[in-house]
């Protein structure tokens, strides 16, 4: 299912196709979001959904993993995840089982997670309709409304759109 931060009830919705192996995907998650948190989902003007779109297998395992963090603390591991991409993509066993620990997931979990069967035909599911039906080949993909951002667009160009939106 989708993860959601900010008020369901937003009146703007982005949507966020990302990969968490995406070095692209990690800066817009310490250079950006910021931005649009502190501007628009705090303040209930959009909320935020991110939907998984693995570019490689080990995306897709962390996707499942990142599954496994249940309520708000999903969009905290999520940031944890983006803030030490390097690290767990260089060693991804080792650095990921002790930053699932921290979020209560034990090794026996850690494994649970990433056999899930049901989870992770959930995530191809939703990657091949990104794909099909909105034409979402690369990460991060962004989403105003409805309407598709270009790439690499800037905090303010994706203000602008919500702002346009409202």
């Amino acid at each position: 299912g989708d993860r959601v931060l900010g008020q369901a009830d937003a009146p703007v919705t982005i949507i966020e196709y990302a990969s968490k192996t995406c070095p692209h995907c990690a800066s817009f998650h310490a250079n950006i979001l910021p931005y649009l948190k502190k501007n628009y989902i705090d303040t209930g003007k959009a909320k935020l959904i991110y939907r998984d779109f693995p570019l490689d297998d080990l995306a897709l395992v962390v996707a499942l993993l990142a599954h496994c963090v249940k309520g708000d603390a999903y969009f905290d591991f999520l940031d944890v995840l983006y803030k030490q991409q390097r690290a767990w993509a260089a060693a991804p066993k080792e650095q990921l089982l002790k930053l699932t620990k921290q979020v209560g997931i034990t090794e026996d979990g850690f494994d649970k997670c990433i056999a899930n069967q049901e989870v992770l035909n959930g995530i191809r599911w939703e990657r091949d309709r990104a794909s099909n039906e909105f034409s979402v080949n690369s990460t991060p993909t962004i989403f105003v409304n409805g309407k598709k951002m270009p790439g690499g667009a800037s905090a303010q160009d994706i203000g602008a759109a919500i702002d346009a939106a409202m």
